[in-house]
């Protein structure tokens, strides 16, 4: 299956911490939450930086997966669930593209608070929070999925 996303857009490690620390400062004039549950895989490296942010120590995990590489694996499969309604927890995830995870998290604990650094028009009302907006046709590039390398000059590609 071909690729929907026709941009790429990548993130530094600053720019994950520094939107981190954003969406932390959001949170913060919202509620006060007991806990962060980090969407696995994605939402770890967030949810620690917002986490020491808000001061707080008690960290879950949900464990679901969507997506491999650029390509929607069609179903969620959730490898790690949690009991309980959410009452006064605050789930951490990288994105919402679809909506797909969200809404999986919103069933396992409808009360909680779903917040994401990015979110797509198409996955950004299944969110409570989020600090940027990117069109639906990006690819998000995150730190942890990428690695710098040498890249030919213009003129030694041949086309």
């Amino acid at each position: 299956m071909a690729s929907p996303y026709q941009k790429t857009f990548p993130i530094t490690w600053e720019q994950v911490h520094r939107d981190a620390k954003n969406l932390a400062g959001l949170l913060l004039e919202k509620k006060t939450f007991k806990s962060i549950i980090a969407v696995a895989r994605g939402g770890l490296v967030p949810a620690a930086i917002i986490a020491r942010e808000l001061n707080i120590r008690m960290i879950e995990t949900v464990c679901i997966a969507s997506f491999d590489w650029q390509t929607q694996l069609g179903t969620e499969t959730i490898i790690k669930g949690l009991d309980g309604d959410g009452e006064d927890c605050l789930v951490i995830d990288d994105l919402s593209d679809t909506g797909r995870t969200a809404q999986v998290v919103r069933e396992m604990l409808p009360k909680a608070h779903i917040a994401t650094l990015y979110a797509k028009p198409t996955g950004k009302v299944f969110v409570d929070s989020f600090i940027t907006e990117v069109s639906q046709d990006t690819w998000i590039l995150f730190p942890w999925d990428s690695e710098i390398q040498y890249a030919k000059p213009l003129s030694e590609i041949k086309i």
